[in-house]
């Protein structure tokens, strides 16, 4: 009885704050009791009825309409900003449409933008000749209130062009297949795909995955037969629903390759592109907790593969039966992390020091290169090298100061050149810094974060500072340029990400001593980096902020449950914070699949280490800071419920008076936000402009920058 009368002693003194500045009064969703019982442990989840599978429920979409009028409304003192940001954005993005050409035998495609125009325009032209339109996303985006192309393909004698279509915003992609020869659409149309597509090799057939009807997970490979009017055929089903189903063609193009990963395990087969009916043959069979990911080109087969090392190695062989020969050896502190075939060369992606590192071998004489970058921290990162005759190889380059460029690796001469640097009207670039620094956390580990900011703005231990983290499934927050962001650091912003372990940026042990038992590593890297910053003067502690999104927004929430105090402010988005709850049930997409990421739950011990850093679980009475709260209710990877539960019981136990809590849910796109390149900004243009005005409105500092 106490604890309740805590509770609403705390609610009704937000309540009396609000009508006492005549400010809204956020909604309060309806608490109905709700027990969940886990080997022998009770958990309460009153806002479970915020659950709707079907997105149709009136009383959850009332309460959802509600929080995002009531965020509108405390919205309003920021929106002239907003629209200020957006125009800013809008302008140093649109005359700068420039994306990579690829390659298709002896026709080149490449998408262009239209001015304006919030979708791609599909060009190609045979040789030397003209370029020619072959398909303008913006008609086919009528009618969507979302809209986005995954992917292409193109068949081999560049006839037909297959395009996956997302119109909700959930991974559930359709297929449409254009006969640019006779610019006609065909009949053929292919829905609840993953969006992988790839034609067999006379382009009479097309192969395609489709999502389980449940989790949505990618499980079966179909072939499809053009115009034909017959049943699709199975190729393949996975069972297992820990692992996803992914299709590719081989860099020969001999070869339908058909991969099955999960966290720390996969699989392959290969079947023949140019016999119709052929059947999938394993290269290996799985071994749970070992990995291996396969091309083809020359005649042999590729595998990179930590079966022998972690740190994973190159092998080659001939058929699946023989045996593999090492090509690139494992080595201690590099992580191989990709590879390229060509006809005359090989080219690696290895990650030491925190940055990715490309080299090439020429296999005639088993020479190698390797290829250097200017920066302490960047990202560099592969572009479209789709053709194996080709005797460049295609990459982009960026950092936190540096626009991206467009570059080729002449693999002849090993000369790189500059092909297209990305504009940016309006900016001067001299007047942005980026730097790379090592900080300690409390462990004695040594934190990696790249930070930027403007020199001219800059004053030290005064400027407001947001800070960035994602660390999870060994994803590397590479430091790369944002023309968005300039908005930020124009207005005296720090920006720094925080490499927190969970990552991939200091090579495989990092991203293992983030993950599952060891996720807390992620939480206290984030919070000892922040403080570090602050400390070391690239920002004033009472102008510190947090930002992350996804998994980077279960870290954030994470941080703020353990040290509410140190951040002024955060945005999460999309944020995966109810992760006991998802975490114990399997038939939500990705729940099986990551049991490897942060532990399976149904194990007691797992559980107990989930329950102690599940945000969601964690949330108790104390002052948090103001926050901004974003969802999509198409949202697949993480429901729109983890947002709107968290949120709610996130206003019942907030004992700072100040702070608010806002959540706005897209009512008409799921996890990447808004769509269009254009209407994507607005999603930037709110998350800053929230940022800076809270900055300008409680910032006492004198003369400290805006």
């Amino acid at each position: 009885m106490n604890r309740l009368w805590g509770l609403a002693i705390g609610i009704l003194s937000i309540a009396h704050v609000a009508i006492a500045e005549n400010q809204p009064v956020p909604p309060v969703a309806q608490s109905q009791p709700f027990t969940v019982v886990t080997h022998g442990d009770s958990r309460e989840d009153n806002y479970h009825w915020l659950r709707d599978d079907t997105r149709k429920n009136k009383a959850v979409l009332d309460h959802l309409n509600a929080e995002n009028q009531y965020a509108a409304a405390i919205g309003k003192a920021w929106q002239p900003l907003s629209r200020q940001l957006y125009k800013e954005m809008s302008a140093r993005q649109a005359q700068d449409n420039y994306s990579q050409p690829w390659q298709n035998h002896d026709y080149t495609y490449q998408s262009r933008f239209p001015e304006g125009a919030d979708y791609p325009l599909l060009m190609r032209k045979q040789g030397d000749g003209e370029w020619q339109p072959v398909m303008d996303a913006n008609p086919r985006s009528k009618g969507h209130a979302y809209y986005a192309i995954s992917r292409y393909a193109v068949s081999e004698d560049n006839r037909y062009l297959a395009i996956a279509e997302d119109t909700r915003g959930e991974g559930q992609n359709q297929i449409a297949i254009l006969d640019m020869q006779q610019q006609r659409w065909l009949p053929d149309t292919l829905a609840q795909t993953s969006g992988d597509m790839v034609f067999s090799r006379d382009g009479s057939a097309i192969f395609y995955v489709l999502n389980h009807p449940q989790t949505l997970t990618p499980y079966r490979v179909m072939q499809h037969v053009l115009g034909s009017g017959a049943a699709d055929r199975q190729v393949y089903q996975e069972d297992d629903d820990s692992l996803y189903t992914g299709i590719s063609r081989s860099s020969s193009g001999e070869y339908l390759i058909i991969t099955l990963s999960g966290n720390d395990t996969s699989e392959a087969r290969v079947l023949s592109l140019s016999v119709p009916q052929a059947e999938p043959k394993i290269i290996r069979a799985r071994v749970k907790g070992q990995e291996y990911y396969v091309d083809h080109n020359n005649g042999q087969f590729y595998a990179r593969s930590n079966i022998w090392d972690k740190n994973f190695g190159l092998y080659a062989f001939g058929y699946p039966e023989e045996k593999w020969h090492t090509v690139v050896a494992p080595q201690p502190d590099r992580e191989l992390e990709n590879f390229f075939l060509f006809d005359r060369w090989l080219v690696i992606a290895r990650r030491s020091g925190g940055q990715t590192h490309f080299a090439r071998l020429t296999l005639a004489d088993g020479k190698w290169q390797d290829l250097t970058f200017p920066d302490n921290s960047y990202m560099a990162r592969p572009g479209s090298n789709g053709n194996a005759a080709a005797t460049t190889f295609n990459y982009i380059y960026s950092s936190l100061d540096k626009p991206l460029g467009y570059y080729q690796w002449d693999l002849n001469d090993g000369q790189s050149r500059l092909v297209h640097q990305k504009q940016v009207p309006g900016v001067d670039l001299s007047l942005y810094r980026s730097e790379f620094v090592n900080l300690p956390a409390r462990d004695g580990e040594s934190i990696p974060v790249s930070l930027v900011y403007r020199k001219d703005l800059f004053r030290k231990g005064e400027n407001p500072l947001l800070t960035y983290g994602y660390g999870a499934y060994g994803i590397s927050l590479d430091a790369a340029f944002s023309a968005p962001r300039v908005s930020l650091l124009d207005r005296g912003f720090v920006f720094a990400l925080v490499h927190v372990r969970g990552g991939g940026e200091k090579g495989i042990n990092w991203y293992l001593n983030g993950k599952k038992e060891h996720k807390p590593n992620s939480f206290n890297d984030f919070i000892d980096a922040s403080r570090g910053l602050v400390e070391k003067g690239y920002g004033s502690p009472d102008r510190l902020y947090g930002m992350g999104g996804s998994a980077g927004g279960l870290l954030l929430a994470a941080a703020v449950n353990q040290a509410p105090e140190l951040f002024k402010a955060v945005v999460l988005q999309v944020p995966f914070v109810d992760v006991l709850n998802s975490m114990l049930d399997k038939t939500l997409p990705l729940t099986q699949q990551e049991y490897e990421e942060w532990g399976n739950p149904n194990d007691p011990v797992a559980y107990r280490q989930i329950k102690a850093w599940s945000p969601y679980d964690n949330l108790t009475p104390r002052a948090y800071p103001t926050m901004l709260v974003t969802s999509g209710l198409y949202d697949s990877r993480v429901p729109y419920w983890e947002a709107a539960k968290y949120v709610a019981r996130l206003r019942t136990v907030n004992r700072n008076p100040s702070s608010q809590i806002l959540l706005t849910t897209n009512m008409q796109a799921g996890h990447g936000g808004r769509s269009g390149r254009y209407s994507r900004l607005e999603d930037s243009a709110q998350a800053f402009s929230f940022l800076i005005h809270l900055d300008n409105k409680n910032s006492q500092t004198p003369g400290a920058p805006r």
